[in-house]
């Protein structure tokens, strides 16, 4: 019998993912250093590069993104007001940035209603998707125009620069007043937590296990969101830039693979301590020459950045496994600190000069950068996700990171010291559980041996993006595989946690012992109670309403984006659905399969089934011989 062979990957089968589409700038390196100071000292918009820079660098990194444009076409209505009287009409935009926008103009009368205009507004709509996430909003601003120009084929542009920036309006018409209403609501649902949990203490003695998982609930999850709050990164220093080696370990991922490599080398970073590694384990897509490709490119164009020594890939004989691939890479890395980022994920152009800050502490063994969603607003499950994303990284990490005790260093945006990684490196390639080989949850098996002897940290400021899967059985198979690596490496990790300190232990059991038990929890009030005791569980889902508005309100105050609406059906989604995974993964968390990707695992696994499948038929058949 032969069997089928299926290749997987995240968005599989779904939705045309939608992402930022900045314009791309005609320098393919743009953001690195010039050390042989060919490229003049300021940038396009009159600002000093970082390494001239003698103010605050944070300030320095606004300027520079507030200049990029993004691809965004969709009616704008000018508004222009002289002494001639009022003119309105509708144009195309072509591309917007927080400082101005490009039009495209129907004639030259347009043009010259523009340019003769002594007062000009611009009424428009941003489009969800088409600017960085909290930028969504209706704008009527004012502008001026600065330049036009018509091209070749005849078509009038014209540029106009806002009075104010998008950031300033939109601080202005509606930051803070979403500040203000999300800081009240957030306020107002923690003390009506704590209300709740004063009367689980009242009724304790009628119901002493469910009271107590719900205080034990409680105060995890106000003091998450707390220790959140008051988590601050590590400021940038930016004459701290130690030797760095991003390696990128890549199976399947020809789409993205381009897009992650220029990523990584097109950093602000001085180009004598940054190099990338890219590591193929054995793809049977097109991704090996996409990777050749790219490193083709910028050995041509980049040469003078040193790109030919910056830049090299090794392709695998046999697919060996994530961790083989990233080990591969460490051996091969010249620097102190490594960096692995995921192939299907892309790096901030000041993610590596953000993510080393905490390595200034020499007990710090590992960190953890943030990751964004990058297909956001493709469709209602990547919204979820978002804010799943959000959440997990600005308050459940920060949390962990205000004890120096992150417990997940994540697979898109991590650095180790390289030593460290030497150090475990045959225990973590060979790691077995229940005498299954561990195939996946590479990200915190690694975290559990650095964590076990050092500091682990998170620094907020080093943001890279990721796509995530828009497809619903993409996402569930994605979501058991990680939950089968929460537990194993939970188990782990319990061993050693208690000599962590104090409260960062209390929490961590508590972390573990909630999730853990929740599914019987909610069986037991919304089942159990209502059937045996006719009692509507009030109490219980207004609990559950709260935990939502929490999530949904804390997104809001923090990234002051739409998508925070989303935050409330992830966790109707995540009590409806992904909760019962739990209990499957408690009996199943030894399976070494992705279901996201073929691996070896998994193609074995679908050998079997098909073995199984075609056994049963020829068993129905009568058929008492079965060859493979």
């Amino acid at each position: 019998m032969r069997f089928k062979y299926k290749k997987l990957r995240k968005g599989q089968g779904g939705a045309e993912d939608i992402l930022l589409n900045p314009r791309r700038d005609r320098r393919l390196l743009a953001n690195v250093p010039d050390k042989e100071a060919i490229r003049n000292s300021v940038d396009r918009r009159g600002k000093k590069v970082l390494e001239d820079y003698k103010g605050d660098p944070n300030v320095f990194i606004k300027s520079k993104k507030a200049g990029i444009r993004y691809i965004m076409q969709t009616d704008i209505e000018i508004i222009c007001t002289s002494s001639k009287g009022n003119s309105t009409f509708k144009v195309k935009s072509l591309d917007v940035s927080t400082t101005g926008i490009l039009l495209e103009l129907k004639d030259k009368e347009q043009l010259n209603i523009i340019s003769s205009a002594e007062d000009i507004t611009l009424d428009f709509k941003i489009l969800p998707g088409s600017m960085p996430e909290g930028y969504e909003m209706n704008v009527k601003i004012k502008g001026k125009k600065v330049r036009d120009s018509i091209t070749a084929d005849g078509k009038i542009i014209c540029g106009i620069e806002f009075i104010e920036t998008l950031s300033e309006y939109s601080n202005r018409k509606k930051d803070r007043y979403v500040l203000a209403a999300s800081s009240l609501l957030l306020l107002f649902i923690s003390i009506f937590i704590v209300l709740m949990r004063a009367e689980s203490l009242i009724y304790f003695k009628f119901n002493k296990w469910t009271y107590l998982y719900s205080i034990i609930a409680a105060v995890f999850l106000l003091s998450r969101y707390l220790f959140g709050v008051l988590y601050k990164p590590m400021p940038m220093d930016v004459n701290y830039t130690p030797g760095v080696t991003i390696i990128i370990p890549c199976f399947n991922e020809g789409e993205w693979i381009e897009r992650t490599i220029l990523s990584c080398i097109n950093q602000d970073y001085p180009i004598d301590n940054l190099e990338v590694i890219v590591v193929d384990d054995c793809s049977n897509d097109n991704s090996v020459d996409k990777i050749r490709e790219t490193i083709d490119k910028l050995n041509n164009e980049a040469e003078r950045f040193d790109a030919p020594n910056r830049v090299k890939y090794f392709v695998q004989e046999k697919n060996l496994g994530k961790r083989e691939a990233l080990c591969r890479g460490v051996l091969n890395a010249k620097h102190e600190l490594v960096v692995f980022v995921d192939s299907d994920s892309f790096l901030d152009p000041f993610a590596i000069r953000n993510l080393v800050q905490p390595f200034k502490d020499p007990k710090m063994g590992g960190v953890s950068g943030r990751t964004d969603v990058a297909n956001t607003y493709t469709n209602t499950l990547t919204k979820m996700q978002s804010v799943r994303y959000y959440i997990a990284f600005r308050i459940m990490k920060a949390a962990e990171a205000y004890f120096d005790a992150v417990t997940c260093l994540s697979g898109p945006l991590s650095c180790y010291k390289k030593q460290i990684v030497i150090d475990n490196m045959d225990e973590w390639i060979n790691q077995r559980f229940l005498g299954q080989k561990a195939t996946f949850g590479d990200d915190r098996a690694m975290t559990n041996f650095v964590l076990n002897g050092h500091r682990t940290s998170y620094q907020d400021t080093a943001i890279c993006s990721t796509i995530v899967p828009n497809k619903y059985k993409v996402f569930l198979k994605q979501q058991m595989r990680w939950k089968r690596s929460w537990l194993r490496e939970s188990i782990i990790a319990g061993k050693f946690m208690w000599k962590k300190e104090p409260f960062m232990a209390a929490f961590f059991y508590m972390g573990v012992f909630v999730p853990i038990a929740a599914p019987i929890i909610v069986v037991y009030n919304l089942v159990y109670v209502p059937i045996v005791h006719n009692i509507f569980p009030t109490t219980f889902l207004v609990g559950l309403l709260m935990m939502a508005l929490m999530m949904s309100f804390a997104q809001m105050f923090f990234r002051k984006s739409t998508t925070w609406i989303f935050g409330m059906l992830f966790c109707i989604f995540y009590e409806a659905v992904l909760l019962w995974q739990m209990p499957i993964a408690w009996v199943t968390f030894w399976k070494s399969t992705w279901g996201t990707r073929m691996t070896p695992s998994d193609i074995e696994a679908q050998r079997k089934k098909e073995q199984r499948k075609g056994a049963s038929i020829l068993g129905k058949k009568g058929g008492d011989v079965y060859e493979k």
